[in-house]
């Protein structure tokens, strides 16, 4: 080191030291470590954060601390402008210039906050390549340091949570390699996410022509066998030389092959470097005239979705988030109970778990989510029908993939008798008399309904410990509750709503080809006794009383709900007794509730503040929620008339039948769910006072951190305040992952990626018909309801739903979603309220965002954006 720190040979930095990255930023210590491997790394020095602080530390300082709500185009225009303006100080210079490699150099960017595990920040500071001269060194040292405030780097830095005030620069200055071929190797393919096949994007000349897109290069794919399984020739470009005496030229190049040699020795060596820093990695990389491969630049893959553990062997998973239409991560108490959930369930199948807290062997998480392990399930004849029903009405796209996978070997028929699967499900039926209740709710439809509400009424007075109870006999008796208290109910209350969809299928039948598309559907709106649409009406009877007092519309529509939730001592009192009686009812249930770890309404009535101010907006009486789900029962009912007159006769009167108990019992559907609600309401409250008793002895900050250990962990008397930090900041970082795949292999393959999106001829987007009918509306992209504004009309585009989100679709004009098929919650609430809805639309999220209105076609399975509007 040299001259107060400011310049480091890149072989003298220690990767491992605690302060190296603050010292020399990412890109520099990924160098430094593969320099220590012995890797062919060109030899460079790197000009530290000191030189930066040194330089523009009095510049920035000033303009940082007043820099709170500025715009940050402006912010990133005014700090550029400030580094700019000052010359590299003489002690720096000095030590630049003791140091610089002789000849050409690369002279590239290193920030502190580059090149990490979960933010690799490529491409968002610049490079100066074939830089001549010390003078021209320093100058392009100085505009690395004003490229840390690029629009584009402040905007990324925004977007990951980075302090804006603790990033800094440094600056490598590497000796030039003389380039045949130049480009971009991943050691995992980071498309399909599978491990292990690299992709290799390469073309002659300079790397930078492959990294800025100014050329189309030579694409390969390589196997883990090493087999070049793809090889597409490049269609040629620009490409980018060095010029002698400096700088660089750009020269027309009409394609050229890699060497197979070459991309031998380039996959080995990305291997090596996969080995050196235990995960896939993105390698800039050349290759010199002697045909030496040389290491220019290596950061990990962050858009890789975390491999998903369980037994040996490939396998197929299928992420249970995505399917219960929660993208968000699970907090660890979330995937704890979870655990203990799928524990209940496999003892009512006879499949003995050993720990609850482990869960059985089938249920895995990565990236703080569940997934279900489907290959035993696949390779039997039974299982294999089993995941084509449930999913072809629950999770359509999931079905769709799955089938495109079956011919795999690893997934290959070993199980044809259905016998066993038979008995174990039939040892089940009759323990629980499911038959004969089937039968009797297809008899007396209203005593089966009243029956499953008074199991589920009784039981709830079972759930709370007992008064008195220690902490540590809260916590067993939560893991009781999950593993023993859920399960054993579902199949006492779901003869009801399955009687009513037998009925559904025996209508269909008798029916054939005399029901259009989409009128079965239309059978099933406004359909009575579902919890969940009741709860909506509740709330949309609460925005009409209150519309009614002045003073709550102002509250509501004039103050953010985040802020009204933290100020119920302000409420107006007619809103206070209002909300109250409302949560007293459904108070349990919140967004994303079969997490366990987050709040319900009761606890944080945010996000039903910010649904009240859209309803009390609402002045249109045809589109009033209790008016649009009145039509729907006529319409509904209309529906069955019609199809009983086409079907005529003795058939005519069997499918009105048929038809009205469907009407009379498919709304309990929701109750399975909605006691799972239950359930984990009552466990959250015995949780929330054990995490006050760990508070209050100093074993945890504060008592919500309890949500951050596992309910194993909640029993333990000791310090968890290291441990709730780490995973807080663990969450902290899954939020923010924009991609979860609805299946995935154990090798990282999403075999979703390896089809191509859905699209019609037209570039209408395709997916799942789900609710009949035709909207044209606004479209409205949300990812998160929390304080979400929907206005009348808008065609709500989101990744899934759950019943947190349905107090939105009483304004939506129309549904499309990512995930679900045509019984998913927001498919039969969409249907209960009219809506037209499309759902299984792969990337709708992304494809839609930037389009202004689009037509939605619920009947067809169509979503167009209207002209002048294109999906993406």
């Amino acid at each position: 080191m040299t001259h107060d720190g400011y310049v480091l040979p890149l072989a003298a930095i220690d990767p491992a030291a605690a302060e190296t990255l603050g010292h020399v930023g990412g890109k520099a210590v990924n160098l430094a470590a593969l320099v220590r491997a012995g890797l062919t790394v060109p030899a460079g020095v790197c000009v530290t954060t000191a030189a930066y602080r040194h330089a523009v530390g009095s510049a920035l300082d000033a303009l940082l601390a007043d820099a709170d709500g500025l715009d940050p185009a402006v912010l990133a225009e005014k700090a550029r402008a400030a580094v700019l303006a000052v010359e590299v100080p003489p002690d720096v210079a000095a030590a630049v210039r003791a140091a610089c490699p002789e000849g050409p150099v690369a002279v590239r960017s290193s920030a502190t906050a580059e090149d990490l595990p979960d933010a690799s920040f490529a491409g968002q500071q610049d490079t100066y390549l074939n830089v001549v001269g010390v003078d021209a060194v320093l100058d392009a040292v100085r505009r690395c340091w004003a490229s840390l405030w690029t629009d584009r780097a402040v905007a990324y830095r925004a977007a990951q949570g980075i302090d804006r005030a603790a990033v800094a620069l440094a600056v490598v200055v590497q000796e030039m390699v003389d380039a045949r071929w130049a480009g971009v190797l991943f050691t995992a393919n980071p498309v399909t996410g599978r491990r292990r096949q690299a992709v290799i994007d390469a073309a002659p000349g300079l790397g930078e022509s492959v990294v800025s897109g100014s050329v189309d290069p030579e694409h390969l794919v390589v196997d883990p066998d090493g087999t070049i399984s793809e090889r597409r020739a490049g269609a040629g470009g620009t490409v980018v030389r060095a010029r002698p005496g400096g700088g660089t030229d750009l020269e027309q190049h009409g394609g050229a092959a890699l060497d197979d040699a070459d991309v031998r020795t380039l996959v080995a060596l990305g291997r090596r470097v996969e080995a050196l820093f235990g995960a896939p990695q993105d390698i800039e990389w050349a290759v010199d005239g002697a045909g030496t491969a040389w290491l220019t630049q290596s950061r990990p893959i962050t858009t890789l979705y975390p491999l998903v553990p369980g037994r040996p062997g490939l396998r197929l998973y299928l992420s249970a988030n995505v399917a219960q239409g929660v993208f968000r991560p699970f907090t660890p108490s979330g995937l704890s109970a979870a655990r203990h959930l799928a524990t209940g369930v496999a003892r009512l199948l006879a499949t003995p778990v050993d720990d609850p807290e482990q869960g059985p062997p089938m249920l895995s998480d990565a990236g703080e989510r569940a997934f279900v392990d489907l290959t035993d399930v696949l390779r039997s004849r039974v299982g294999r029908a089993g995941v084509r029903g449930v999913l072809g009405v629950m999770e359509t796209r999931s079905a769709e993939v799955i089938a495109t996978q079956l011919d795999r070997p690893e997934l290959r028929i070993t199980r044809r008798s259905p016998l066993p699967a038979l008995r174990r499900v039939g040892r089940v039926a009759l323990r629980y008399g499911i038959p004969p209740a089937v039968v009797g709710a297809w008899l007396r439809p209203a005593r089966a309904r009243d029956r499953a509400l008074a199991l589920v009424r009784d039981a709830e007075a079972t759930l709370p410990a007992p008064a008195g109870a220690t902490p540590a006999q809260r916590v067993d008796h939560v893991r009781r509750l999950l593993a023993d208290g859920f399960a054993p109910m579902a199949p006492r209350i779901a003869p009801a709503p399955a009687a009513g969809f037998l009925a559904l299928g025996l209508a269909a039948k008798l029916l054939g080809g005399r029901a259009h598309p989409g009128e079965l559907g239309t059978v099933l709106r406004g359909l009575p006794h579902n919890v969940t649409t009741e709860m909506d009406l509740a709330l949309w009877d609460l925005a009409v009383r209150l519309r009614q007092d002045p003073d709550t519309v102002a509250a509501l529509t004039g103050t953010a709900p985040a802020d009204l939730a933290a100020r119920r001592d302000t409420w107006p009192a007619v809103l206070g007794t209002g909300l109250g009686a409302f949560l007293a009812v459904h108070g349990r249930r919140a967004v994303a509730e079969i997490d366990l770890g987050l709040p319900r309404w009761s606890e944080d009535p945010t996000h039903l503040l910010g649904v009240l101010a859209n309803y009390v907006r609402l002045d249109d009486t045809e589109r009033a929620p209790d008016a649009v789900f009145a039509r729907s029962a006529a319409e509904a009912e209309a529906t069955i008339r019609e199809l009983a007159s086409r079907a005529g006769g003795l058939r005519g009167r069997v499918v009105t039948l048929a038809l009205h108990r469907a009407r009379d019992l498919v709304g309990l559907r929701e109750l399975p769910k909605y006691w799972l609600v239950t359930v984990l309401g009552a466990a959250r409250a015995e949780l929330t006072i054990v995490g006050a008793d760990l508070a209050a002895r100093g074993r945890i900050e504060h008592a919500d951190d309890v949500f951050f250990l596992s309910l194993s962990e909640a029993r333990e008397d000791r310090d968890h305040r290291g441990l709730v930090t780490a995973r807080r900041a663990t969450y902290a970082r899954e939020l923010r992952r924009r991609h979860v795949p609805r299946l995935v292999f154990s090798d990282g393959t999403e075999p979703e990626a390896l089809g191509p999106a859905d699209a019609a001829p037209d570039g209408a987007l395709t997916g799942v018909p789900a609710s009949a009918g035709v909207v044209t509306g606004r479209v409205r992209v949300i990812t998160d309801p929390q304080g979400a504004h929907l206005d009348p009309g808008d065609v709500l585009v989101c990744p899934s739903t759950d019943p947190g989100w349905t107090p939105l679709f009483l304004t939506a004009g129309g549904l499309v979603m990512e995930m679900g098929g045509s019984n998913s919650h927001g498919a039969v609430v969409a249907r209960e309220y009219g809506l037209p809805a499309v759902v299984g639309v792969r990337d709708a999220v992304a494809r839609l965002t930037g389009v202004d209105e689009v037509r939605v076609d619920g009947t067809a399975g169509r979503v167009e954006p209207l002209p002048g509007q294109q999906s993406r």
